[in-house]
């Protein structure tokens, strides 16, 4: 049974709650040549980031993938604390200031807004129910990733679809080059034997013998026959890789690789003008197959 490609491209969200306490885990991936994590958590969670990426690692092969993780605690209510030394020092400070400069006596909602002034102490979990939150959140942070590469292989399914579409073009056009470079050897001969009756008198004739020669050395440096068969190689060899599935991102793009050099090697030998048209259309199928290629895991 064959393996479902994943795109690199997925979002997913989860939202959770342990009584008052609730959280939401978001997540965004997309193209990378790796596999990229960033995280950003609040506060006091930053425990949570090695079981994250662990887990990213596990299941995931390539992409740049951003997590977020919010927070918000309803039944903790903030504790307000005024630092008496800190506004001692301050107020030692302005009674020094005092004649030396021309100002209104600062008011008391001033002064509590100056940083140190006022402390913002956080009530303790207890550590029974910081661990039920801590538990809860992993199992939802795994959900989310499950939904996440669903979301990527769902995406992968009309990746597929699509690069098969331009392996199908690619091939019809291998074949039509392959039926025109057949006819080249007797268009080199009459274009060559054309050329000779412009150039020479008309009294003059070249030796049978000789025009073959000509023919046959022309023809063999145009002869596309191995990059043809190198390209309908390539085909075959994307197609297993669509069909064994997996993480095959890095193969499909070597072999995206190959297939651009057979086309331009193509083109370059081309000594016709019909050919030439079919292997600049090889190139643009070329090219929209790897754009796809670019998006597989």
């Amino acid at each position: 049974m064959s393996v479902t490609i994943a795109s690199m491209t997925g979002f997913a969200r989860r939202q959770g709650s342990v009584e008052d306490f609730l959280w939401a885990w978001e997540l965004k991936c997309v193209n990378g040549r790796n596999l990229e994590v960033r995280c950003r958590y609040p506060n006091g969670f930053d425990v949570m980031d090695g079981f994250v990426r662990a887990a990213c690692a596990e299941r995931l092969k390539r992409g740049n993938l951003n997590i977020t993780l919010t927070a918000d605690d309803k039944q903790t209510v903030p504790t307000f604390r005024v630092n008496e030394a800190a506004l001692a020092q301050l107020a030692g400070l302005l009674d020094g200031l005092k004649g030396k400069i021309d100002a209104a006596p600062p008011r008391l909602d001033g002064l509590i807004g100056l940083k140190g002034v006022l402390e913002v102490e956080e009530q303790e979990v207890a550590p029974e129910v910081a661990e039920r939150r801590i538990q809860a959140m992993q199992a939802d942070f795994i959900a989310g990733l499950k939904e996440l590469q669903q979301a990527r292989l769902e995406e992968g399914k009309k990746l597929e679809a699509i690069m098969r579409q331009h392996l199908a073009e690619i091939e019809r056009l291998s074949k039509a080059a392959a039926n025109s470079a057949t006819a080249q050897p007797a268009a080199i001969r009459e274009r060559l034997a054309k050329q000779i009756a412009e150039l020479l008198p008309p009294n003059v004739a070249v030796p049978e013998e000789r025009l073959a020669q000509e023919v046959a050395m022309l023809a063999q440096k145009a002869d596309v026959r191995e990059e043809l068969d190198r390209l309908t190689a390539h085909v075959a060899a994307v197609r297993a890789l669509l069909d064994q599935g997996g993480a095959i991102g890095r193969k499909l793009d070597f072999l995206c690789q190959e297939f651009n050099r057979e086309a331009n090697t193509l083109c370059s030998k081309a000594d016709d003008l019909a050919l030439t048209n079919l292997g600049i259309e090889l190139k643009a199928a070329i090219e929209q197959l790897r754009e796809q290629a670019q998006n597989i895991e």
